[in-house]
């Protein structure tokens, strides 16, 4: 099984990396397993001119082409988002507008191979779920449009820093398990 891990954060080493490693470590056995961290990218605005609308793609040079390779290879995707002000940070969201040409809201279309299936792991630094399911809500939103099946959530909250991750590592774990089945 082939399986992505995306860092949604651009924080390369925070919390959500540390969470996005605990599962790459976890799901490792057996599998081929890529991260990428959506920092790492060049992605520009969507400028809304819906030129893909009837192209498929968009008149923008710059690496979601690369990003979308990665979501076209795996089987699984996990996707990793800490909270900003209460919904994904905007460097994730940026990649999603621009990710229009592979929405099925319009004809023609880009298309991923069916078959794909989401993942996704939210977290904040405050003890409100309602905030994490924003996020999760998000994403499975995106997931949708892109005909990804959204399988399993987990939202957690209280959790800043890198080192609030290890409290939390058999949550994680037991979610990683249904990552697996």
């Amino acid at each position: 099984m082939k399986i992505l891990i995306v860092n949604c954060s651009p924080v390369r080493n925070g919390a959500t990396a540390e969470i996005a490693n605990i599962v790459k470590n976890d799901v490792n056995a057996g599998n081929e397993v890529r991260s990428i961290c959506i920092d790492d990218y060049e992605i520009a605005l969507c400028k809304g001119c819906r030129s893909c609308h009837n192209t498929a793609q968009c008149f923008q040079k710059d690496d979601v082409i690369k990003i979308m390779e990665q979501y076209e290879w795996a089987d699984k995707i996990v996707s990793v988002s800490p909270s900003y002000w209460a919904d994904i940070p905007g460097q994730f969201k940026v990649f999603i507008d621009r990710c229009t040409p592979w929405c099925n809201t319009h004809e023609p279309h880009a298309k991923l191979s069916s078959g794909k299936k989401g993942y996704t792991i939210a977290l904040r630094t405050g003890p409100s779920m309602p905030e994490c399911a924003r996020i999760i809500s998000s994403i499975e939103h995106f997931y949708g449009h892109l005909e990804i099946e959204s399988c399993g959530k987990l939202g957690l909250c209280s959790v800043e820093y890198k080192e609030d991750v290890a409290a939390r590592i058999d949550e994680i774990k037991a979610f990683c398990n249904t990552i697996l089945n």
